[in-house]
C-alpha cells in the first residue's frame, strides 16, 4: 500500500479507472516507456505516481500492486532503491542540469536487474532547456526505463514533452462522490464540498477539516467559513469585518476565492435581476479570479487595501 499524509491509493475510489490501467500494462507487459499523470496533487495526483513507480519496480506484482515482499519494494519502501529517481522544482522551475543528471542515470544498468524508474514531480515547471533536455530520453529510452511525468497542469506542458507521453485515463470525481468518500473515511456528516475549488481537491479538503495539533488555531476549513461570513457582511455594510481585518499573506488567495465563490452564488441567487449589473458582478469574480493567479509573482500587495476595493466595487455596483 502507498501512502501519503494519511491517506491511502486504494481507498481513493476516482483513481480506480488509471489504477487499473496501469496495472493492465504491467500485467500484459505493455507498459509505454513514459506516462503522463495529469492528475492535481489534491486528487492524488503524486500518490498515484509513487504507487505505480512502486508497482513497476516489483518483481512479482500483484493485482494490487506492488507486493510488498520482494527485496524490490522493501528497498522502495524503505526510501533507498538505487533504480529509483525523483526530480522536484528547484524554486519554482526543474532546470536542466536536475534533468541532465537524471538522464546520464537513466542511462546506466540496473543496480537491481529490474527496471530504472524516475518521477519528474510537477512536471509544468520544466523550463524549456530542462525540457528539451529531456527529449532525448523520451525519444530514445534505454531499456527496462519508465518515465513518470507528474502534473497538476497538464495543459502547461510543452507540446513536444506531452506528445511523447502516454496519458493516463482520468475523470475527476463528483460531489456526491466526494462527500460519500469524506462520510466512509473521514466521518464527515456535513457537505463541507462548496470550498473544493478554493482548497484544490477532495485530499486538501479532508487535510483542511483537521484542527491544529496544539488545539490553539481553527482548521483552514473553519477559517474558510469565517472568510464566508465575514465576507457577506462586508458586501452588505460596505467595509471590512472581522477576520478580513487580520488577512495574512498566507490567507489572502484563499480569502479572494471563498469571495469569489460567495459572487458566483449571488449571481445565481438573483439571476433574474437587472443583467447588467449582472454582467459587472461577473466580472468583478472574474477579476477577482484573476488576482489569485497573479498574487504569488507580486511582492508584496496591502491585502487590506486590495479586499477593501473589492467591496467598494460591489457596493458600487449594486447601488447599495
Amino acid at each position: 500500500m502507498v501512502t501519503q499524509s494519511g491517506f491511502d491509493v486504494l481507498t481513493l475510489p476516482w483513481l480506480d479507472t488509471p489504477r487499473q490501467a496501469f496495472l493492465t500494462q504491467l500485467q500484459t507487459q505493455k507498459v509505454p516507456h513514459a506516462q503522463l499523470v495529469g492528475i492535481d496533487s489534491a486528487y492524488g495526483g503524486e500518490l498515484l505516481s509513487v504507487f505505480m513507480a512502486r508497482a513497476a519496480m516489483c518483481s512479482q506484482p500483484t493485482p494490487a500492486g506492488g507486493c510488498g515482499f520482494c527485496k524490490s519494494c522493501q528497498l522502495f519502501d524503505a526510501g533507498n532503491h538505487p533504480d529509483f529517481y525523483q526530480i522536484e522544482a528547484d524554486g519554482h522551475q526543474i532546470k536542466v542540469d536536475q534533468i541532465r543528471e537524471l538522464c546520464t542515470r537513466l542511462s546506466a544498468t540496473a543496480l537491481q536487474s529490474g527496471r530504472r524508474v524516475a518521477i519528474i514531480h510537477h512536471s509544468e515547471r520544466l523550463n524549456s532547456a530542462s525540457a528539451n533536455a529531456l527529449l532525448k530520453t523520451l525519444e530514445e529510452p534505454g531499456k527496462d526505463t519508465l518515465l513518470l511525468l507528474h502534473s497538476d497542469t497538464p495543459a502547461r506542458l510543452m507540446a513536444t514533452i506531452s506528445s511523447r507521453c502516454q496519458r493516463l485515463p482520468f475523470v475527476a470525481p463528483s460531489k456526491m462522490l466526494i462527500k460519500n468518500w469524506l462520510i466512509q473515511h473521514c466521518q464527515i456528516q456535513e457537505d463541507v464540498t462548496w470550498c473544493l475549488s478554493v482548497v484544490g481537491g477532495p485530499l486538501k479538503l479532508a487535510e483542511s477539516l483537521q484542527t491544529q495539533t496544539d488545539g490553539t488555531q481553527p482548521s483552514r476549513y473553519q477559517t474558510l467559513l469565517g472568510f464566508r461570513k465575514d465576507w457577506a457582511q462586508s458586501l452588505s455594510s460596505g467595509h471590512l469585518c472581522a477576520s478580513l481585518l487580520t488577512i495574512s499573506e498566507q490567507q489572502i488567495i484563499d480569502a479572494l476565492k471563498v469571495l469569489y465563490l460567495l459572487l458566483r452564488q449571488i449571481l445565481l441567487k438573483y439571476g433574474d435581476q437587472d443583467a447588467f449589473m449582472q454582467a459587472q458582478v461577473g466580472n468583478l469574480a472574474a477579476k477577482i479570479m484573476g488576482m489569485c493567479h497573479s498574487l504569488s509573482a507580486m511582492p508584496s500587495v496591502n491585502y487590506l487595501g486590495l479586499c477593501q476595493s473589492y467591496v467598494l466595487e460591489y457596493r458600487e455596483i449594486t447601488n447599495k
